[in-house]
């Protein structure tokens, strides 16, 4: 049996030797990443079969449980950190953010208001200066940690309704006007969903046309936009991207930025992941006409080498945020209300974790330089591969390649029939996945089933990329065989 202190947690003594016990167990975990397969090899449901049916009656040690880690959790477990992981974004954390991370939970304030843990607020805010900085945003661009860029993205369109002055605070949508917002038809989910979730409707989402670099057609969106007002409709909000969830595509913001001021509208950027590059001065230009926008989201948490969650949101109109979201009663009024930011006014949580801690930890271990040279080597390494790609008789890509991500896929000489095509690319990312040495993801462009393989993993080297190509190139032989 365990021992506790007498406070009721588990005593000084057993923490520190469960906490050098875990650390090691992590330090060893990272040193043999490389070894493991990326993904399980197991049925759906096989972890929780394993697992007590009720909550235990009775306590088992934190070295115990260091131990159940091992027998129950890790043979289900999918490696985002693997060096081979190369699916969806490629996120992973680095040493310092973990560290931070540890101590974020170890100190568990709530940073809703100032006076509730003032490090925390005046921590955050500082870090957000920093990374604006970083991206090359002006000074007037004010920011505030969010979980995730969905969330980020549903701020932003509720601060932009609430720049329209319709009382929907107040009244709700009941008597509000028919309104509509833009985004490209290759935008993140997520601007849907907040659409949805704001009593907007989807239906009022309009996804406009892409050119064939996957990019929001500045043109197309004034239309569309005339073609509402035309029909009754009131506009109020566009959605522009920094590297589209498909391709990473970069929509045009210099163009889009006068189509929005024309009339009026909302300009949100999500360049949840195209944004971290603009640390690089060579890449700086990914955010051209950013500065013009009303806010913009990037996810540290994606290219940064942060843990999951940390999106940063920044905007030029904080106080409509404020004017958004701002309820304070009785119980959360405190003496320095009016001296200080309580960061529970610019959003729709009360409870606030300390994300900036690891944020903190990573830049300040890495510096700016260090960042900047980490994404640039997975660039590197990326377009080291599009050409490789571009090279080989089986391969095509069917989209450029702006960061580092790749879509491309297996066209073997008089393979021309789409469907064809589409199930053979869909046995090879089967067959390449089922080897659990590395992890890739799909998408759909204009119909055809695509490989998407997203290099950004702190961990990954050129010889895990090469190890990758050459996976896919004998899968392909086999499927073929």
């Amino acid at each position: 049996m365990h021992s506790t202190h007498k406070g009721g947690d588990a005593s000084p003594q057993e923490f520190r030797q469960a906490a050098i016990k875990l650390i090691d167990w992590l330090t060893n975990h990272f040193e043999t990443l490389d070894e493991c397969p990326v993904l399980p090899d197991i049925e759906p449901g096989s972890i929780r079969r394993n697992l007590e049916d009720g909550a235990p009656a009775e306590g088992e040690s934190m070295l115990k449980l260091i131990d159940d880690i091992e027998t129950l959790i890790m043979p289900g477990m999918t490696h985002w950190n693997h060096p081979r992981f190369f699916a969806y974004f490629s996120i992973s954390s680095s040493a310092p953010a973990i560290l931070g991370e540890l101590l974020s939970a170890a100190f568990n304030v709530n940073a809703m208001l100032w006076k509730t843990c003032p490090s925390a607020t005046e921590l955050e805010q500082q870090v957000m200066q920093w990374m604006r900085q970083m991206l090359g945003l002006p000074q007037e661009f004010w920011g505030i940690l969010y979980d995730t860029a969905s969330v980020s993205t549903l701020h932003a369109l509720a601060a932009a309704r609430e720049e329209l002055n319709l009382g929907i605070r107040e009244n709700g949508m009941s008597d509000a006007p028919r309104l509509t917002l833009y985004t490209s038809e290759h935008a993140h989910s997520s601007v849907e969903k907040a659409a949805i979730t704001l009593g907007i409707g989807s239906k009022h989402v309009r996804k406009i046309p892409v050119d064939d670099r996957f990019r929001m057609q500045p043109q197309a969106l004034d239309q569309a936009i005339e073609l509402d007002i035309r029909n009754g409709f009131k506009p109020f909000c566009v959605v522009a991207t920094v590297g589209t969830t498909s391709t990473t595509s970069i929509d045009p913001v210099p163009e889009i930025v006068p189509v929005c001021e024309k009339h009026n509208l909302w300009l949100h950027v999500d360049a949840a992941y195209g944004g971290s590059p603009a640390i690089i001065p060579e890449f700086r230009h990914v955010l051209d006409g950013c500065d013009r926008a009303d806010s913009i989201v990037f996810n540290p948490h994606k290219w940064l080498f942060v843990p999951i969650d940390a999106s940063a949101f920044y905007t030029r109109k904080p106080h409509i945020l404020k004017q958004a979201f701002s309820l304070i009663p009785e119980y959360l009024r405190t003496n320095e209300d009016d001296q200080v930011e309580n960061l529970m006014d610019y959003g729709i949580q009360l409870g606030r974790r300390f994300r900036a801690l690891k944020l903190w930890f990573t830049i300040k271990y890495f510096g700016q330089k260090g960042l900047a040279e980490r994404i640039k080597k997975s660039i590197d390494m990326a377009q080291e591969l599009a050409l490789k790609i571009d090279e080989h008789p089986l391969f095509e890509r069917l989209a450029p390649t702006p960061f580092s991500t790749l879509c491309f896929r297996a066209h073997p000489s008089g393979w021309d029939e789409q469907e064809r095509l589409n199930t053979l690319n869909k046995r090879l990312l089967d067959r390449i996945n089922a080897s659990r040495k590395l992890y890739l993801s799909h998408t759909s462009l204009q119909g055809n089933f695509v490989l998407r393989m997203a290099i950004g993993n702190i961990h990954t080297l050129p010889s895990h990329v090469q190890m990758a190509w050459q996976d896919i190139q004998d899968c392909l032989r086999e499927e073929m065989a």
